[in-house]
């Protein structure tokens, strides 16, 4: 699961207020790289990303995911006054809509795709225990757009999930995809470098976790391993990530979250907390341990760290900063 904040209310379009460390200072990182970095491939750069990136959007009027407890399903639909505040608290992860964290230099987005067993045919929401009010189309579109207004900027967008379906539905995104980014995808191979891909006017790495959609399209690009420590306490978090650290990294992209994950009993034992109250105030040690990594191809270094609350703190700062432990080598 993964939640809002500090006691903020959510709004009547179901998002909460917006943290107050919201910049564009980072819109253009990429391109403001050395030029000794542009030759370096993407998997050994440290890329800022988002867990759960579309959660700001969670819609407190959706049903409960049909992957959800039958349970709490019908505690939902019993108890929706009760239920639907509670589960919003744990399953929103952001605050900054997708435009904002390009804007503060997010790169990587973790895009979980459902359809809605009650929505029309083919209208494909996130989903995070409940469903966004936002589309799968109008998102990608809008990225794309911020893409058009940043040509040396790359993201990696990491689809996911794919919650009901079907085949034909995987065609129907695929399709989608292809019609948005077109000449922007960078078809799957060796990972580039930043100056490859400025070359070919590529913009999109497009990681799509059901390998039979996959192995049909030569733009999508295998998933991409998310180490999810999944642990309610930073301690615990940091002593997992190293231990991945110590088994040697994935030869090609790959995310490090730090991203806190609650459980029943904790819910149970904080009845006013939230993921965003469990998050905040422990930020500072994971940024610590942010600080701390190295980029590049050594079987200990990092790559991808993906966080919650991306705003809220220095942390895409952080991220972006560890490139200069590269220019020292």
């Amino acid at each position: 699961m993964a939640s809002p904040g500090s006691g903020a209310q959510v709004s009547e379009a179901g998002r909460l207020p917006r943290l107050s460390g919201s910049t564009d200072a980072n819109a253009d990182w990429m391109s403001a790289l050395s030029p000794r970095l542009w030759d370096v491939p993407l998997h050994h750069l440290s890329i800022p990303g988002s867990h759960d990136t579309m959660t700001y959007c969670l819609n407190r009027t959706s049903p409960i995911s049909d992957k959800e407890s039958r349970l709490l399903r019908l505690l939902a639909k019993a108890l929706p006054c009760v239920t639907q505040p509670i589960v919003l608290k744990w399953s929103v992860t952001q605050e900054l809509s997708v435009t904002e964290q390009l804007d503060a230099g997010v790169r990587y987005l973790d895009l979980r795709i459902a359809h809605m067993l009650q929505g029309s045919e083919k209208n494909l929401h996130f989903v995070h225990m409940v469903y966004t009010s936002a589309l799968v189309e109008d998102t990608l579109t809008e990225i794309s757009e911020w893409l058009e207004k940043h040509p040396r900027e790359v993201v990696i967008l990491a689809c996911r999930n794919f919650e009901g379906m079907t085949e034909a539905l995987h065609e129907y995104l695929v399709t989608c995809i292809q019609n948005i980014f077109g000449a922007m995808l960078c078809p799957r191979g060796e990972v580039p470098t930043l100056r490859q891909l400025w070359a070919r006017g590529q913009q999109v790495i497009l990681s799509y976790d059901d390998e039979c959609a996959m192995n049909r399209h030569r733009e999508l690009w295998p998933a991409i391993p998310y180490w999810w420590g999944d642990q309610v306490k930073p301690e615990k978090l940091v002593r997992y990530l190293e231990h991945m650290k110590s088994c040697g990294r994935p030869g090609g992209l790959f995310v490090a979250g730090i991203n806190l994950t609650e459980n029943l009993e904790y819910i149970l034992a904080h009845p006013l907390q939230s993921l965003r109250k469990l998050t905040l105030p422990n930020l500072p040690y994971l940024s610590t341990w942010v600080r701390e990594q190295s980029p590049g191809p050594g079987t200990r270094c990092t790559n991808i760290i993906a966080g919650d609350f991306v705003g809220a703190d220095t942390f895409v700062n952080d991220v972006v900063r560890l490139n200069e432990k590269l220019l020292g080598c």
